[in-house]
């Protein structure tokens, strides 16, 4: 059997820095370990920014200490192995937030996080938008940013009769919209992405392929199952300028339906609205978190995943990622995975 051996790329700035990761450094007590002590990478499906964190040996004195707002690149897979996929994976740009040094003995901490949510899009600022769609707003909202707009077909066309973004900035104010037809807002890539939560595409819009995790393939586990709500429909409300009054629609069933506290523009938002929440309602509170001891580079948070071999309530969940850590250090190189139903 070969043993398996993981690999990583790492540059600063466009400068290859693998060379000196995988530098034999003379600690104090005279052990000599490699200087990269650990790094590791969390990479969210959400509203929350990628980060990258890496550990560094500076026992010799040597290391430079990088400048905030340096750009780190990071390729993580396998060098060789019998049970593990060769190759490295490309797994995105960080850029430098926070730069530590402590000891004895000397230790170098970098914290980094993904470059795409580091630019203006948190700025606040007033606009307003009428009689347009959001495949148009996205469009418009990554032209002023220098993105590449990546809207979902489904979402694209969605009429937009009128929206006000008081205070708020461009990132803000495309999650409100994401939340009101239950999807997800999110730069990737250099890519603005609206995309409804569970649809399993890459930034580009590409598929992602859906993955099988056997208990064999993993090292342990944890399911969660918490009692549901029971939320037979959900109903908004809408302002009628015609009629001069408020109308109510219900996505699911009246009796029983919860209602939305804020009161819509248009029929269309206020239907948007109700089956957005309905459906989030519908999902079932379980979740599942897999510690794999060889790491899976390729795994993305929305990626759809079974997973075979534990019980028979864990195996029917239809799973999609949510979350995704991978970690290269002294146990080599693994990946955690946190799992919630897909709908």
């Amino acid at each position: 059997m070969i043993a398996n051996i993981p690999d990583v790329r790492v540059t600063l700035d466009g400068k290859d820095l693998t060379g000196t990761l995988q530098q034999d450094v003379a600690a104090v007590d005279g052990r000599i370990r490699k200087r990269l002590i650990s790094l590791s990478i969390s990479e969210k499906r959400g509203e929350a920014a990628d980060q990258l964190d890496i550990v560094l040996s500076d026992a010799d004195g040597r290391l430079a200490l990088p400048k905030t707002g340096a750009v780190l690149t990071v390729h993580l897979g396998w060098k060789q192995g019998s049970d593990v996929k060769i190759g490295l994976v490309d797994k995105g740009s960080f850029k430098v937030d926070e730069v530590a040094h402590s000891g004895p003995p000397d230790v170098v901490t970098i914290r980094a996080r993904s470059v795409d949510f580091t630019s203006d899009l948190k700025t606040r600022r007033e606009k307003s938008w009428h009689s347009t769609t959001l495949g148009a707003i996205v469009e418009e909202v990554a032209k002023h940013h220098g993105l590449k707009p990546s809207c979902a077909p489904a979402l694209a066309s969605f009429v937009v009769k009128s929206k006000a973004q008081s205070r708020e900035s461009d990132l803000a104010f495309l999650r409100r919209l994401g939340r009101e037809h239950d999807a997800v807002a999110t730069i990737k890539r250099g890519r603005l992405i609206l995309s409804p939560i569970g649809k399993a595409t890459t930034p580009a819009g590409r598929a992602l392929p859906a993955l099988t995790i056997n208990r064999h393939d993993g090292d342990t586990h944890n399911f969660s199952r918490q009692k549901r709500d029971d939320v037979p429909g959900v109903s908004a409300t809408w302002h009628d300028r015609k009629g001069g009054k408020r109308e109510t629609i219900t996505a699911g069933k009246v009796d029983g339906a919860k209602k939305l506290s804020q009161v819509y523009g248009t029929e269309a938002d206020a239907s948007a609205a109700a089956n957005a929440a309905h459906s989030r309602a519908q999902r079932e509170p379980v979740s599942l978190d897999l510690s794999l001891a060889l790491g899976r580079p390729d795994i993305s948070p929305e990626q759809k995943m079974m997973v075979l071999g534990y019980k028979p309530e864990i195996d029917a969940v239809a799973w999609i990622v949510g979350e995704v850590s991978h970690s290269l250090g002294d146990r080599g190189y693994t990946t955690k995975l946190k799992l919630e139903a897909a709908g």
